[in-house]
C-alpha cells in the first residue's frame, strides 16, 4: 500500500477513546512500524505495518480518498 505522511487512514476499528474521530488517524512516520494519532483525542502509537494495513478501510490525502 502507498501509504505517506500526512495522510489520514479510516480504520476498520475505533479508538477505545470513544470520541468523536476515534476510527480516524494521522500517519506520523511510516516504515516498518507506523507512527499513527488518534484524530479524537490526539493519542499517539506505534503499530507495525502489516497490522496497520490489514485494519485500514480507506485513506484520505489532501481532498482526495483512495483504497
Amino acid at each position: 500500500m502507498d501509504i505517506r505522511v500526512g495522510d489520514i487512514l479510516k480504520m476498520k476499528k475505533p479508538h477505545p477513546c470513544g470520541k468523536e474521530n476515534n476510527q480516524q488517524f494521522l500517519v506520523l512516520r511510516t516504515g516498518m512500524d507506523f507512527k499513527l494519532r488518534c484524530m479524537g483525542c490526539m493519542h499517539e502509537m506505534m503499530l507495525p505495518r502489516t497490522r496497520a494495513e490489514k485494519n485500514i478501510k480507506k485513506i484520505f490525502r489532501e481532498d482526495k480518498e483512495l483504497v
